[in-house]
């Protein structure tokens, strides 16, 4: 029979962390003196209670360490369990929202899509909107752990190429999750810290440049304001864009580079991929853009930068409505983000190795074609690429592309236009925020949609956040028969 009991515990525990956490916003909103802080006394007393019942009454079935089965599932009810627990806010507070907008909104932050069902930003409680911040900073450290701890042992969507560098742990999973996420969070919480910083230096209030750094290196976008980020346009919109492609860079080559080696970054085949995918986009963007607007060269520039790196990795601020840009431009922000950044980062969508591995396939397919005697090998960073990681990422490509188009489907079946329901698609399984359109475009909100495509929506939120294959994998009868 199965044992629940290792997981239960995990979750627990980790639910009471989250209900912990809501000490901050209940201290902000204290200090803000509005009333609002018993919200986040109330939700901290539920989840601190529920998380830590639960755990305890798991936690004889504790074990040295996680079956591949318990492991899968984990991953999976982790970021089903903790939205529920994150939205109480959201339902208590001053937003009053109805349940499936809270979760929603609790899903987004926690996956960092960065959507949004909330209007009138400017006005709402300090505790909530840091409570926002949090959840995609939490979630933003959280899905770098389990991109190198679990997804790599888990064999899914080609992650395994990443085994040798986020170390063997089947078996003993959580302990060396610990070990891994305790250098891992130095370097998470400097960089963020230093956004901060960055911030209040080019004249951010302290706390909107608190908040925007927590969803800036979590590539959430969540932001304090209606306008996001075109509120502070400027020399900020730089040092955005310098940190949204900080944080989409691997974590594990900064901790290689902290241990000594300090061209771990640079020698890493899918960031240099990355550089240049980022530098063409931001180059053809800008010579588009200057055909709109032939005498503002530097403005052209800093708008196609902020907005690319923000599509491109995930975070989803818009500085601009660039749906007024025009078709061209409006088509290239349509396909960058389904690039997205790179492995082990806290990026979002497909990943540029997996863009790197296809290709590498054709390669070398295209070659057996012209010499079928020859013996033709596709490598990935010097590496022979085996047939199980060439088939997983063509397995996670064709999930990908027919989920996008099921989820693009279902959500016209609801009412919604060819553009709302397919950028709607996109926009959530690829994490990336702002969909296309007037409804969920870069100057709309998801509010407006009805609730069948929320809850469709944030379901899309957590498949495209693990990897589509470690949630899809737990619903096969065979998974459960193991």
């Amino acid at each position: 029979m199965f044992d629940m009991r290792p997981v239960g515990y995990v979750i627990g525990l980790l639910t009471a962390v989250l209900g912990a956490t809501m000490i901050i916003p209940l201290i902000v909103d204290i200090a803000e003196g509005r009333g609002h802080w018993p919200v986040f006394f109330e939700s901290m007393l539920i989840s601190v209670l529920c998380g830590g019942i639960t755990a305890l009454s798991c936690r004889n079935g504790l074990k040295e360490g996680l079956t591949l089965q318990q492991t899968f599932l984990l991953t999976t009810l982790v970021w089903v369990v903790l939205p529920l627990f994150g939205a109480l806010p959201f339902m208590l507070g001053a937003t009053d929202a109805r349940p499936v907008d809270a979760f929603f909104e609790a899903m987004s932050g926690l996956t960092t899509t960065g959507s949004t069902v909330f209007t009138g930003l400017d006005s709402l409680p300090r505790g909530i909107l840091l409570w926002r911040g949090i959840l995609q900073w939490l979630g933003g450290i959280g899905i770098i752990v389990v991109a190198m701890v679990f997804l790599p042992e888990l064999r899914v969507g080609g992650m395994q190429v990443f085994r040798s560098e986020a170390f063997e742990t089947m078996g003993k999973i959580l302990p060396r999750a610990t070990a891994i996420a305790s250098q891992i969070s130095v370097i998470y919480v400097g960089l963020t810290l230093a956004c901060a910083l960055t911030y209040i230096l080019l004249g951010m209030g302290t706390f909107d440049a608190t908040v925007h750094a927590l969803t800036t290196v979590s590539t959430g976008g969540f932001s304090t304001r209606d306008a996001s980020f075109g509120a502070f346009s400027g020399p900020m919109e730089y040092a955005a864009s310098v940190f949204m492609i900080l944080a989409a860079l691997p974590f594990v080559r900064y901790v290689q580079m902290l241990n000594g080696n300090r061209t771990a970054l640079f020698r890493d085949v899918q960031v240099r991929g990355f550089m240049w995918v980022m530098l063409v986009l931001i180059g053809v963007s800008w010579v588009a853009l200057l055909h709109i607007f032939p005498h503002h060269w530097e403005k052209s520039l800093r708008e196609a930068l902020f907005n690319i790196t923000s599509i491109i990795s995930g975070t989803g601020y818009a500085s601009v409505d660039y749906m007024t840009w025009g078709p061209f431009l409006i088509t290239i922000f349509f396909f960058i983000g389904l690039v997205g950044g790179c492995a082990g980062s806290t990026a979002c969508s497909v990943k540029i190795f997996r863009y790197q591995i296809l290709i590498a396939s054709v390669r070398a397919q295209i070659q057996r074609i012209h010499a079928p005697h020859a013996i033709v090998t596709p490598r990935y960073d010097g590496r022979r690429l085996s047939d199980e990681v060439l088939g997983s990422v063509m397995t996670f490509f064709v999930f990908f592309v027919v989920t996008l188009g099921v989820l693009s489907v279902a959500l016209a079946l609801t009412g919604l236009d060819f553009v709302t329901s397919i950028s709607g698609a996109a926009t959530a399984i690829g994490n990336i925020g702002p969909g296309l359109g007037e409804i969920i475009g870069p100057a709309g909100t998801f509010a407006p949609l009805n609730d069948t495509a929320k809850w469709i929506l944030a379901v899309a939120m957590l498949v495209g956040r693990l990897e589509l294959m470690a949630v899809y994998v737990i619903l096969t009868v065979n998974f459960w028969r193991s």
